[in-house]
């Protein structure tokens, strides 16, 4: 392995990581990766816009699926720049502010997609547990005051830790695990005392990501055991077949999110390429697989979708 020029290590750049060994391949690989983009895109302004003009959508359910989407959107927005950049031969490297920019956006985002993941596991615990009541628990107001909750909690707990990476001292190589900016790979690189950072980090996953994981799964002991003690064998398929889709957004959400902490906890004996995969799922993967999910699972959406593009055919 050729040594690192010391420029690297003293400038306050950030030289972001392609896809080690496929450098000669990155005019074809932008083909696919352009081409996702655009499906993430289209796909969540798509949905975003049935829900909004088909007024029989406007409904909790969707409500939350709307957050959904515009968290996708969001994140994509978050990683186009770099991801595309590197592939097309536009950028190589980030300054620190942005880098630490695009780390508030991303980890911000995956926790608001959590948070609204959870918003919506109460949503069908709600629908299957106690429908008569439904409509009076979730109203238009409590929507909107969840929403406003899962934005705060999400943008307001993050600054500290990320505000904090401004005033490391960065001495080691400054060469990024992928092809955007995350915490744990600035931290990596710091010589400064990243003790705060560290507790603080974790203690954010503990009580944003993990505990919404412990929650969701709880609510869905919670609809199992309710959609059991119904007598009708139909009625118990229906019910279980309104979570399909929320159950695989869930899986779409945090099997990623594990595999990546997986990598990089466990896996630098790993090859470099092992790292970029895994990142560019974790950032990729929901974004796509949630509009093609509930376009496809959920009858609504799926009608609308249908009657849309008859409409422009014709």
């Amino acid at each position: 392995m050729s040594a690192i020029p010391t420029s690297t290590i003293n400038s306050s750049r950030f030289v972001l990581t392609g896809f080690p060994g496929l450098e000669v391949e990155y005019l074809w690989l932008s083909i696919p990766f352009s081409s996702i983009y655009a499906m993430i895109f289209l796909g969540n302004c798509m949905v975003l816009h049935v829900i909004q003009t088909e007024s029989s959508l406007h409904q909790p359910m969707f409500y939350f699926l709307a957050m959904l989407a515009f968290t996708d959107l969001c994140m994509g927005l978050s990683t186009i720049y770099t991801v595309l950049g590197i592939l097309w031969g536009f950028i190589q490297d980030i300054s620190l502010d942005s880098c630490i920019a695009q780390s508030y956006f991303i980890h911000g985002l995956s926790f608001v997609e959590s948070s609204v993941l959870l918003s919506m596991a109460f949503d069908r615990y709600i629908a299957i547990c106690n429908p008569l009541h439904y409509s009076s628990i979730l109203t238009s107001d409590k929507i909107m005051k969840i929403g406003v909750t899962v934005l705060c909690r999400s943008s307001l707990l993050i600054p500290p830790v990320i505000i904090h990476l401004k005033f490391l001292n960065y001495c080691r190589p400054h060469v990024l695990s992928h092809s955007f900016c995350l915490h744990q790979d600035l931290i990596r690189m710091a010589c400064s005392d990243i003790r705060f950072n560290s507790i603080y980090g974790l203690a954010l996953v503990i009580s944003n990501l993990l505990l919404d994981a412990v929650l969701i799964l709880i609510s869905y002991i919670m609809i199992l055991h309710s959609v059991l003690a119904i007598a009708s064998r139909e009625e118990r398929i229906k019910s279980l077949q309104t979570c399909v889709s929320h159950i695989c957004a869930v899986l779409v959400f945090y099997i990623p999110i594990i595999g990546l902490t997986m990598v990089h906890r466990f896996g630098r004996h790993l090859s470099p390429l092992v790292h970029v995969l895994m990142g560019n799922i974790y950032i990729l993967f929901p974004p796509l697989m949630n509009p093609i999910i509930y376009s496809i699972k959920t009858q609504q959406i799926r009608k609308r979708i249908q009657r849309l593009f008859y409409v422009k055919g014709v």
